[in-house]
């Protein structure tokens, strides 16, 4: 279905270090400047059976938030893959590697405000490499939660005021299930 308007020239807004602003149309968006547009979730259970949870500061909610590990694709390294870029983020922010990782569904952030998609990606076999915390003073502290306690622990945190991503009980959902319902092996 093809739903573009008959004024479909880009228009520049805004042309910053990390974000573009442009104007297609009436539509407003955001485009990133780095990578190809993508970014990955990574949903990793250690061996104990925790869940991967970071914990930062977000400048735009001017808040910490939970969220699960992530990272920009292509950020940096010019042939980047969606499994090299879940591999390298889990390992910078949590310390812990994958022996095998698993892409499982491509799609939009938020597809009103901007282009960028996100791939969620399985983490296997993690092995414990580092501490974590992330790069470039990220200042990410790392939460290894039971899984069976992981809903309840998240509500718990939005209690005290954190920012919780939505897109963390699709990751918990995906922990036992493909995106098309079949068990996860």
């Amino acid at each position: 279905m093809n739903d573009h308007h008959a004024d479909d020239r880009l228009e520049t807004l805004y042309d910053g270090q990390w974000l573009r602003l442009v104007r297609r149309g009436r539509w407003e968006y955001a485009e990133r400047t780095h990578g190809n547009g993508m970014a990955v979730i990574i949903i990793a259970v250690t061996p104990d059976d925790d869940v991967l949870f970071v914990e930062q500061f977000r400048v735009p909610l001017n808040a910490r938030t939970i969220e699960m590990p992530a990272g920009l694709v292509g950020d940096d390294h010019a042939h980047d893959t969606l499994e090299a870029a879940a591999r390298r983020e889990l390992i910078e922010e949590t310390g812990w590697q994958p022996g095998r990782v698993e892409v499982l569904l491509i799609g939009p952030t938020s597809s009103g405000m901007s282009n960028e998609r996100i791939a969620f990606v399985r983490a296997r076999e993690l092995i414990k490499v580092g501490a974590g915390g992330g790069v470039d003073n990220e200042d990410i502290t790392v939460h290894a939660v039971p899984r069976a306690q992981a809903p309840a622990w998240l509500m718990q945190k939005q209690r005290e005021g954190f920012e919780l991503d939505l897109k963390l009980w699709a990751g918990l959902w995906m922990i036992e299930h493909n995106p098309d319902g079949s068990a996860a092996d």
